[in-house]
């Protein structure tokens, strides 16, 4: 997987020129990239487009300009980029309403340790989640978290040869999983060269 440095990076001025066509691009790249589990959990398959777009996106908002400045935003972003044996993803968990979102961040403490991924029928590779910082407390869970798919031979074998992968949750209160459909398989596939 190729990695996000400097020189990838456009001025504000330029990323605000393409900035339309960009978003697009990344808006149907990330179609492919995009698993719900369930009606609430939604895994965003991070890889070098998606960090690009994040970074650029993070530095126009800031206004950054100054390299070392840069830099640091890189070095921030960077680690979410798969490393060819991984998998890496953010996490949201969508609740539209206010209310309910609260309570259910509460009852679904701990699911960012419960996601996981295999072959399916295979061995549950769990996600390490949250490895920059700690997103949750002992009352509720946060609603955004990242994680790290660290996969075995039988997952990289699956991705690489359109095998089924399945991904899903073990939490009490949400306790589902699903098939990886063949698209996001080619797409995540990418990440592993």
């Amino acid at each position: 997987m190729k990695k996000l440095q400097y020189r990838d990076i456009l001025s504000l001025d330029d990323y605000e020129t393409r900035r339309d066509s960009i978003k697009y691009k990344i808006i149907e790249h990330k179609k492919h990239r995009s698993v719900m589990i369930g009606d609430h959990i939604l895994l965003l398959f991070e890889d070098y487009h998606t960090i690009r777009y994040q970074v650029q996106e993070m530095l126009r908002i800031e206004k950054i300009e100054k390299k070392s400045d840069i830099l640091e935003e890189l070095k921030a972003y960077t680690p979410l980029i798969p490393d060819g044996d991984n998998l890496k993803a953010t996490m949201l968990i969508m609740y539209p309403d206010v209310s309910q979102r609260r309570i259910m961040l509460e009852k679904l403490n701990g699911i960012e340790n419960e996601i996981w991924i295999s072959t399916d029928g295979g061995k549950r590779l769990f996600a390490n989640s949250d490895e920059d910082l700690e997103r949750a407390n002992d009352k509720k869970t946060s609603a955004v978290h990242f994680l790290r798919f660290q996969l075995n031979p039988e997952c990289l074998y699956a991705i690489k040869n359109d095998g089924k992968l399945r991904i899903g949750s073990n939490h009490l209160s949400y306790d589902m999983s699903i098939i990886i459909d063949n698209r996001t398989l080619k797409s995540l596939r990418e990440d592993l060269d």
